[in-house]
C-alpha cells in the first residue's frame, strides 16, 4: 500500500489552461506514472467551497522517498524543453512531500478508484500547530473524536492524516468523498463546530495556521470520476 502523497498546489491563466490540461493530463501525469514506485495520480479543480482555488495534483508512492530519489529539485534539472514551457505556466505554485501518519477507511471506502487513486472529491488541509501543546490536542482529537465519526459518515471513502518530510508547514489531512453533494450534506453541517469553542474541534481548529490555499475542496479533472 502506497505511504506517501506528492502534493502540488497552483494556479493557470486562463488563455493557458486548455492546452496545459491537455499536456498535464496526457503526457506528464503519464511519464510521472512510469517512475518506479509511484502508484497513482489524481488532479483536482480547487474552489468548490474551499479555501484554495486553482488545482492541485496528487501523486501516491511507496513513500515518501519515493519522490526523493530523484528529488523535485533533481528532476527539474533534467526537464525537457516541454517540460520547462508547461511548468512554467504554473502561478502561485506551493508544494510538499507528505509521509502518511494514518489512515481510516469511510463507509463508502469501496468507491475508490480506479485501484488506489484518491477519491473522486477531497478536501486536503495543509497547516502548522503553534507549540506541541496544540499538537498534543489535535491529535487527541483525531484519534478519538474525528476519525471515529468519519468512519461511520455517509458519503466519506476515507481519511489520510500525513506528516511533511518536504514543505514549508507540518502537518497535512486528506478527506475523500464520493461526490461534492455527498460532501455537503453529511460533512460540511460537522465545520460549524469550529466557531463553537465549547466543542474539542472548536478548541483546536481556530489555533491551527494554515498555508493561503489551505483547507481546499478539489473535483477530481484527472481520471474522469
Amino acid at each position: 500500500m502506497e505511504k506517501g502523497i506528492w502534493a502540488i498546489w497552483y494556479d493557470i491563466a486562463d488563455d493557458d489552461k486548455t492546452a496545459y490540461l491537455d499536456w498535464f493530463h496526457n503526457v506528464h501525469i503519464p511519464e510521472k506514472l512510469s517512475r518506479p514506485g509511484y502508484r497513482w495520480a489524481a488532479h483536482y479543480a480547487l474552489g468548490h467551497d474551499g479555501r484554495g482555488s486553482g488545482y492541485v495534483a496528487l501523486f501516491g508512492g511507496d513513500s515518501s522517498h519515493t519522490f526523493l530519489n530523484p528529488s523535485p529539485g533533481q528532476l527539474a534539472t533534467r526537464q525537457s524543453a516541454e517540460t520547462k514551457q508547461f511548468i512554467g505556466m504554473r502561478r502561485n505554485t506551493a508544494a510538499a512531500i507528505l509521509a502518511e501518519e494514518i489512515r481510516i477507511d469511510g463507509p463508502d471506502a469501496t468507491k475508490r478508484g480506479p485501484g488506489l487513486t484518491a477519491a473522486p472529491v477531497i478536501q486536503i488541509g495543509h497547516f502548522n500547530a503553534p507549540s506541541p501543546q496544540v499538537e498534543d490536542d489535535l491529535g487527541g482529537w483525531y484519534a478519538q473524536e474525528r476519525f471515529p465519526l468519519l468512519q461511520k459518515l455517509p458519503g466519506v471513502i476515507g481519511a489520510r492524516k500525513l506528516l511533511a518530510s518536504v514543505g514549508a508547514h507540518k502537518h497535512a489531512i486528506l478527506y475523500e468523498f464520493t461526490s461534492l453533494a455527498a460532501r455537503g450534506q453529511h460533512y460540511a453541517p460537522l465545520e460549524a463546530q469550529s466557531r463553537d469553542p465549547g466543542t474539542w474541534m472548536g478548541r483546536v481548529v481556530p489555533r491551527l495556521m494554515h498555508a493561503p490555499y489551505s483547507p481546499a475542496v478539489g473535483l477530481r479533472l484527472w481520471p474522469a470520476a
